[in-house]
This record gives C-alpha cells, structure tokens and sequence, in this order.
C-alpha cells in the first residue's frame, strides 16, 4: 500500500528534490521577506504596508546554532508513545539571500556532533510522522555533500 503525502503544514513548502523550496512573502512596499509565510500584513512595525508576494526562499544556508531534543514534545507533535524516543538535531539556519533565520530538524543521522556553527546546509525535504495511509512531510536541513 502507498502512503499519501501531505504537508504537515499547508503552504510553508513546495516541490520535490533539488526543487524543493520553502515558501515565504515578501512585502511589496519594504521588501521584506517572512517565514513563515504572512498573507494578512507585513510584519515590519516601521513599514505602511504592501502587497504580500509569495515567494520562493533561499535553499541553501549557514548554521546560526544548533542544539538536540532528548525528550518527546508535547502536541501537536505527533510520535508513538509506545515506540522509544529517538533524540534528533535541531538546526537555526540564515538563509543564504534573505538574511533571515529558519529552525527544522536535521536531516535522520545527522548529529550535533556533525554540525558547527557557520557550516554550509541545504533544505530537502523530510518526513515528520507516518501512519497507516499518510506520511506527513516537512522540511529537514542537511550539511552540503551530504547524500544520505
């Protein structure tokens, strides 16, 4: 049986492999970029406000800090109690164009003890939980050269 996927959250990313993408706005009139994505105002206290664009972030960044989750998080994460807790990485990556800070997951066997701070990654896409019919997806950071 084959798996739907479905965006754990609806309209943050799009597209598949190397066109793999995170989605933000942008502000028309200041030019600022947001994720995640605004579609109400621009966030800028000291912008009049402008049109919001959707658009197309940066897929590659530099690690701005990094730490690991030991404990299972309360909802809306969703992970099998009944399983074990497996400790992953979690990356803040500035966006190589927009200057702006984005925190996801490592991708799977990636360790603190693989990143540093400055380190060159790139957004692929991941998979945040799995059930009977769906695999839910997300967005993952993985170093640069990286295949796995």
């Amino acid at each position: 049986m084959t798996r739907t996927r479905t965006p754990a959250v609806s309209g943050w990313f799009t597209g598949e492999g190397d066109a793999f993408r995170l989605l933000g706005t942008r502000c028309s009139a200041c030019t600022s970029v947001f994720f995640p994505r605004e579609d109400i105002h621009c966030r800028n206290p000291v912008c009049a406000g402008g049109d919001l664009e959707e658009v197309p972030l940066s897929r590659r960044g530099r690690i701005w800090s990094y730490t690991d989750s030991r404990y299972r998080p309360p909802s809306p994460y969703v992970s099998d109690p009944e399983l074990p807790w497996e400790p992953y990485a979690l990356i803040a990556v500035e966006l190589e164009s927009e200057r702006i800070v984005v925190l996801g997951q490592a991708v799977p066997g990636v360790t603190v003890a693989d990143l540093t701070v400055g380190m060159e990654v790139e957004v692929v896409p991941g998979a945040l939980h799995e059930d009977a019919e769906t695999t839910w997806t997300t967005w993952q950071w993985r170093p640069t050269g990286v295949t796995a």
